[in-house]
């Protein structure tokens, strides 16, 4: 009984962390050295990385790697929740798998990355570098506010929120201002994913789900949308010019605000 007691208290304290974690910039002091510091070298993460094994992965929780050089590393399968990688360098890095739940990742840079089915739920990963990366497959509930996604894949990925955990709180990803050009959404779930101000020009949504998405601002120019739902998603003052396939998207006249697009 005391065990079902404690685990059921930890379950409340997860859900609290959760409902706060796309709102916590506000109460954290970025400049602290907890926030801007390393308490592992290269090496140090590198022998974790050598003992790991498929039973027992790398587990870097809570660990403070703020501003590592982690380029190039084969982090796959690695567990990094709620750890610190504020201007931490993964370029080229294979995250895999990896776990990345409430970590912070603000302006790391992840260009060319491979996050194919990582976890990135309530990550803060405003201005974060993921040109060129690869995160099909992956679960994104983060907040990449003002990231850069030139070029990347979420192909299949599943970025939008989950309604059947409303007592959470709208956890999505939320891409407010980023630049997503020649972006490849293909078969995403971007289902009321905060897109607002976003730059897709060049992207390829084909399949993909833009159900109740935010879009408002967005530069949608050029874009792929054959068999894209736009079911409920919000165009106001979009710029919706020269897309390929339009005629083939569904529910487009579902959409809300069509009469505020930007087509010409």
């Amino acid at each position: 009984m005391k065990r079902a007691i404690g685990m059921t208290a930890l379950g409340l304290a997860l859900v609290a962390m959760t409902a706060t974690a796309q709102d916590m910039m506000r109460h954290v002091d970025l400049a602290s050295p907890d926030m801007v510091t390393a308490e592992l070298t290269r090496a140090e993460v590198e022998a974790t990385l050598a003992a790991a094994t498929a039973a027992a992965p790398a587990d870097f929780t809570g660990k403070r790697l703020s501003g590592l050089d982690l380029s190039g590393l084969n982090l796959s399968g690695a567990i990094f929740r709620a750890a610190k990688l504020n201007k931490t360098k993964l370029a080229g890095a294979k995250l895999d798998r990896a776990v990345l739940d409430q970590a912070w990742l603000l302006e790391a840079d992840l260009t060319g990355a491979s996050l194919r089915g990582a976890n990135l739920f309530a990550s803060q990963m405003a201005r974060a570098r993921l040109d060129g990366a690869d995160l099909s497959g992956a679960r994104v509930a983060a907040d990449l506010t003002g990231a850069s996604l030139v070029g990347a894949s979420i192909a299949e990925a599943n970025l939008g929120a989950d309604m059947r955990n409303q007592s959470m709180g709208l956890m999505r990803a939320v891409l407010r201002s980023a630049n997503l050009e020649r972006l490849n959404a293909r078969g995403a779930d971007l289902s009321r994913v905060d897109l607002e101000f976003a730059v897709l020009r060049g992207g390829d949504l084909t399949g993909a789900s833009l159900k109740g998405a935010q879009l408002g601002g967005a530069d949608l120019t050029g874009v792929t949308v054959i068999d894209t739902d736009f079911d409920s998603a919000d165009l106001a003052s979009a710029r919706l010019i020269t897309p390929i396939g339009l005629d083939r998207a569904r529910n487009f006249d579902k959409a809300r605000n069509r009469d505020r697009l930007t087509r010409q």
